[in-house]
């Protein structure tokens, strides 16, 4: 192993090796972005995290898909999925403005077509309360989310769980997102009316 020492010159930092005349240069980067040039204005941190949040959200649809699939429900989109869980939770029905609501869905349409898919399926099923529709889980797709969540605990929670962040921290990085959603939406407003 050769030793090495750090200059800096000309602005640049480089390592040079203890063989003489061995010179290359050293990480000065600088931040870990998409668009270099959105990361030139006030918050290059900023830029950082929109491109984590799209590798995430992308590693994130992927999973959701395959996961689905491995739980025997291959052909549903991430979004079709989320919309299943959502009606899942606490096995009540959901009105279809609420899935929207919850999902930070803009396209009613989008949610509609993706209940009427999984009505196809028999995962749902459709019903009325009052002049509402409402969607409930059938018991084809509470198994399916049985699967998914087992798949899921298996495949993604045991397997991280020596390398992830604590509870406590993974609870504060959805604060922080949560934070960043509502942000996001305010500047979407606002840009709207330029």
């Amino acid at each position: 192993m050769t030793k090495k020492s750090e200059e800096s010159f000309d602005g640049r930092e480089w390592a040079q090796d203890a063989l003489p005349g061995h010179m290359k240069p050293v990480a000065a980067i600088g931040p870990i972005v998409s668009s270099a040039h959105l990361a030139e204005g006030g918050s290059p941190g900023l830029s950082e995290v929109e491109y984590g949040l799209i590798l995430a959200s992308h590693a994130f649809h992927r999973w959701m898909v395959r996961c689905m699939a491995a739980a025997g429900v291959p052909g549903l989109s991430s979004t079709e999925i989320l919309i299943l869980h959502t009606i899942r939770h606490r096995d009540r029905g959901k009105k279809l403005a609420d899935i929207c609501l919850v999902l930070d869905i803009e396209d009613t349409h989008v949610a509609t077509y993706a209940i009427r898919k999984l009505e196809a399926a028999g995962l749902v099923t459709t019903g009325k309360e009052g002049k509402e529709k409402t969607i409930q889980i059938t018991d084809k797709g509470a198994e399916a989310c049985t699967r998914y969540a087992q798949i899921r605990e298996r495949l993604l929670v045991t397997s991280t769980a020596n390398a992830r962040p604590s509870e406590e921290t993974l609870s504060e990085i959805a604060a922080v997102l949560r934070f960043m959603s509502g942000a996001y939406e305010q500047s979407a407003r606002a840009a709207t009316t330029l």
